[in-house]
Formats: C-alpha cells, sequence, structure tokens
C-alpha cells in the first residue's frame, strides 16, 4: 500500500471517528419567539444574539441545528428542550 492511500485512510478513519451529533429544533406554531430563545440559552448555553439567530432561522426554514458535540452532552440539552414543549432531535 502507497504512503497516499494509507494517508487518505487514515485521514477518513480520523473523519468517523470525531462525527459528532447535532440537536436539530423544529418550527411549530406553539412557541413564541421569547421562550425559544429563552430556552436555547438555558439548555444549549447560546448567546441571546446565537438564541435569536437560531429562532429565526426555525421560523423561516423550519428546523435549525442549535447545538453539535457528543452525544453525551447532547442527550440532556435535548431532554431540556422537549420538557420545555420544544420539538428537537438528536441526528
Amino acid at each position: 500500500m502507497g504512503t497516499i492511500e494509507k494517508t487518505s485512510e487514515e485521514i477518513l478513519f480520523k473523519e468517523d471517528t470525531l462525527r459528532q451529533n447535532e440537536i436539530v429544533l423544529y418550527n411549530d406554531d406553539v412557541n413564541t419567539f421569547d421562550h425559544v430563545i429563552e430556552t436555547l440559552i438555558f439548555a444549549c448555553d447560546h448567546t441571546p444574539e446565537q438564541a435569536e439567530q437560531c429562532s429565526i432561522i426555525v421560523h423561516y426554514k423550519g428546523k435549525c441545528t442549535v447545538k453539535t458535540g457528543d452525544y453525551d452532552d447532547l442527550k440532556p440539552r435535548c431532554s431540556k428542550l422537549l420538557e420545555a414543549g420544544l420539538s428537537a432531535e438528536i441526528v
């Protein structure tokens, strides 16, 4: 096996092992912008600006990735979003 092929395989392996999960927030017709913003600040440690931008994206695009990271970190955050009445999932 040549050096270039081996290096390519190593890079692909590293990309697979570094793949992170995402919390995707979905739009609904129930929650207010203020509630979504406050919940993102609380559950995802967003700044007010980040939370506002995500809420606008969710409103106009239907969904938005609001947090990326390890599954173990995202699970309790996603649970907080769901408990607050938001529609979200980890992908």
